[in-house]
């Protein structure tokens, strides 16, 4: 295996959204640093850059790796043992080993990998678990398969497949946005331990950990950090009835970010933290009835998150 400093923990981790500034949509470098200081300030386990949530598509290499250096920079600042995930999923083997290697030169200390899916009609089983061994035994360092059915075409990894690539000394984890809590539970189940099984979403935390997984990779955690990990701590600490209770809380938040996707997560973020909204295009700044109406179906959980800052 690969050596990383920061080793992967089980936790909250948060796949953070990309910053822009007006009018050509440049990077956002000073809003990048500063978010990811207020999401490790906020007790998060550790960050994920380039991921879905990240519009790593509206990136070009050299962009993805200014965010990588400048999210690693201020996680050293504020939280130097905080493990940097760095998406790197791309159409062909090769680039998805440059990415790697990007990475790796960048500060990132795992990579996350989607299944190559355009071309999904012509790979077999053996072809598409191949691609991620000749990744994993060429990065620098460890990756994390991302199972995300949404972003590959419909291409959805069976558990024992990713068992299967479980095997390989190299790859350490999964991350599962496909909702299969029952694949979750057999994956837990029969992975040799040091190999890290997160959901894909905040909203099925419980799910999650009940399992046997480690946590969860949510995006929705960019606007409520700290209520995502307050369900981790209270299920961990027994306190199961209260953990329900605000998990329910953020299942309804995450739905509102599973409809809207990033640009409803980064909408809040403007209204909320005063930050972020700008996407690329094709993707737009919403309506301000809409940024309205997203602002209120988040009140909810963003009454409890300003509650827990205060305690904090």
């Amino acid at each position: 295996m690969a050596i990383t400093p920061r080793p992967l923990k089980p936790g909250i981790y948060v796949p953070t959204v990309a910053f822009f500034t007006a009018p050509n949509e440049d990077l956002d470098l000073s809003t990048t640093a500063l978010h990811a200081t207020y999401l490790a300030q906020a007790g998060v386990t550790g960050l994920v850059v380039q991921g879905s949530n990240g519009e790593a598509v509206h990136l070009s290499r050299e962009e993805r790796n200014l965010i990588t250096s400048t999210t690693r920079r201020a996680l050293d600042s504020h939280a130097p043992s905080a493990p940097l995930i760095v998406g790197c999923g791309a159409a062909s083997t090769r680039e998805t080993i440059q990415l790697c290697q990007d990475a790796a030169a960048s500060g990132g200390d795992y990579t996350l990998i989607l299944p190559p899916s355009y071309y999904k009609s012509l790979l077999s089983t053996k072809d598409l678990l191949d691609h991620f061994r000749l990744v994993a035994s060429a990065s620098p360092i460890p990756i994390l398969v991302y199972n995300f059915p949404g972003a590959s075409s419909g291409l959805d990894l069976s558990s024992d497949d990713i068992l299967a690539l479980a095997e390989h000394p190299n790859i350490v984890g999964v991350k599962l946005t496909c909702g299969n809590t029952g694949k979750l539970a057999r994956i837990a189940a029969a992975a040799e331990p040091g190999f890290l099984t997160f959901g894909g979403s905040a909203d099925f935390t419980l799910q999650t950990l009940v399992a046997g997984g480690h946590g969860v990779i949510g995006g929705v955690a960019n606007l409520i950090p700290r209520l995502s990990v307050r369900v981790m701590e209270l299920y961990q600490a027994g306190q199961v009835e209260e953990a329900q209770r605000l998990q329910a809380i953020v299942a309804r938040a995450d739905w509102q970010a599973i409809k809207g996707g990033f640009v409803a997560v980064k909408s809040a973020l403007q209204t909320y933290r005063g930050y972020g909204a700008l996407p690329r295009r094709p993707c737009v700044v919403p309506s301000e009835a809409q940024a309205t109406a997203w602002k209120d179906s988040f009140a909810e959980a963003m009454e409890v998150e300003r509650k827990l800052e205060k305690q904090a």
